[in-house]
């Protein structure tokens, strides 16, 4: 509040020197345009928002980190994982948790910073000062853009690089012990087949069924009621299923009531990589950097003869958008946030703006969500789909600036 003060004091002096000189007749002081010819508000005014930004980043970070580590204890750090591998593969998580957390953290720390700022009226005074909204809402866009552009830099090269290392960490583990790839009384869907798994202890694994399905349509069952799960050497296969006193059942769909069934002391069943991790695709969009996802998206477009192939380049576009629309959504909240925090901010403006932060925060990672799973399932709408919620807020954050001009 000092250094408000200080610079509003400067910006009245320097009005009162030029009053005569740039005032028009019948013009009321806080009606003239002032030039700050020093900047010292507009530091004031990022050195807050950035302060804000910061407290509320570090808020988001660490809620996506606790979910990150929750799903990682669920899969890989509850299998006995060496610690380096650990280390690693949560570093290479970091990138999608800064690419989610920035724009959330731009948009409740901005509330909240203005709405604190409003409540104890010093926008107001700078009001009173002749300083008028689009003054202040400048150095917040500006701020805003910053963000998105260091967010984009971390959501198009260093997410692709992180899921690239974390794909390769995670198919060493597996290959080094395969094992951890099998949860206790689970069911584990792999790319063409579904296993059952009873209890798991160390490479032993009690009660297993596996589900296939043959190219020519006829269903494989095999269960045992010990396994045992042992390293491969052979190129392309994860892992081998060694099971005791196995039974196989085949059943044609074509012909229910014709099955064969046989008995086996010991079945050996190898399990592929391409069943666990998903190779068909090559590199996946999500492990491309936005370049290369247009230069994909431009070969596939000239290639189109089937649906699926449809629903493929509509991944790629999807992929691609996200690119952009998540980090730019820190620039379309700048906008949001300023007016919102002024018009509701009058009092208690900080906890209002963290209310109504959250709140929005919530509803637009819902439409996200939504649109990325609608347009993965229809394979159309990638583009739309993922500028949505960025359009509905920047549409939004014009009307409530309109309205606070107006007012």
């Amino acid at each position: 509040m000092a250094g408000l003060g200080k610079t509003l004091l400067r910006i009245a002096n320097g009005f009162s020197m030029h009053r005569a000189a740039g005032q028009r007749p019948g013009q009321r002081p806080w009606q003239r345009p002032i030039a700050l010819h020093d900047h010292t508000l507009y530091r004031y005014l990022v050195k807050e928002l950035l302060q804000y930004f910061g407290i509320l980043f570090l808020f988001f970070f660490a809620i996506f980190f606790l979910n990150e580590m929750l799903l990682l204890a669920e899969s890989i750090l509850k299998k006995r994982v060496p610690v380096l591998d650990v280390i690693k593969l949560i570093t290479y998580c970091l990138p999608v948790i800064i690419a989610q957390s920035a724009p959330f953290a731009t948009l409740v720390g901005f509330l909240m910073c203005i709405g604190s700022m409003m409540s104890s009226n010093e926008i107001l005074i700078m009001r009173a000062a002749g300083i008028g909204y689009h003054l202040i809402l400048l150095p917040v866009l500006v701020l805003g853009l910053l963000i998105s552009l260091l967010s984009f830099f971390v959501n198009d090269y260093l997410l692709p690089l992180g899921t690239i290392r974390f794909t390769q960490l995670r198919r060493q583990i597996l290959m080094s012990n395969p094992a951890v790839e099998l949860e206790p009384f689970s069911i584990k869907r792999m790319n063409d087949s579904v296993l059952v798994i009873g209890d798991v202890k160390g490479t032993s694994v009690s009660d297993l069924v596996f589900f296939n399905t043959d190219t020519d349509g006829t269903q494989r069952i095999i269960a045992a009621e010990h396994s045992v799960v042992e390293k491969s050497e052979v190129p392309g296969v994860a892992m081998t299923l060694k099971m005791d006193d196995a039974t196989v059942g085949f059943f044609k769909r074509s012909k229910k009531t014709d099955f064969d069934v046989l008995s086996s002391s010991v079945v050996t069943l190898n399990i592929f990589d391409s069943s666990i991790f998903d190779t068909s695709m090559g590199i996946r969009p999500n492990e491309m950097t936005s370049y290369d996802l247009h230069q994909e998206i431009v070969k596939m477009r000239k290639n189109i003869e089937s649906s699926s192939q449809k629903k493929d380049l509509n991944l790629y576009v999807l992929e691609y958008h996200k690119k952009f629309s998540l980090p730019f959504g820190s620039l379309f909240f700048a906008l949001l946030a300023l007016p919102l925090a002024i018009l509701f901010g009058r009092h208690n403006g900080q906890t209002i703006g963290f209310i109504i932060g959250l709140v929005l925060c919530l509803l637009y990672w819902t439409m996200m969500i939504l649109g990325q799973v609608f347009s993965s399932r229809t394979g159309s709408g990638g583009m739309l789909t993922m500028w949505l919620p960025n359009l509905v807020v920047g549409t939004a954050g014009v009307l409530f600036y309109t309205a606070l001009v107006r007012k």
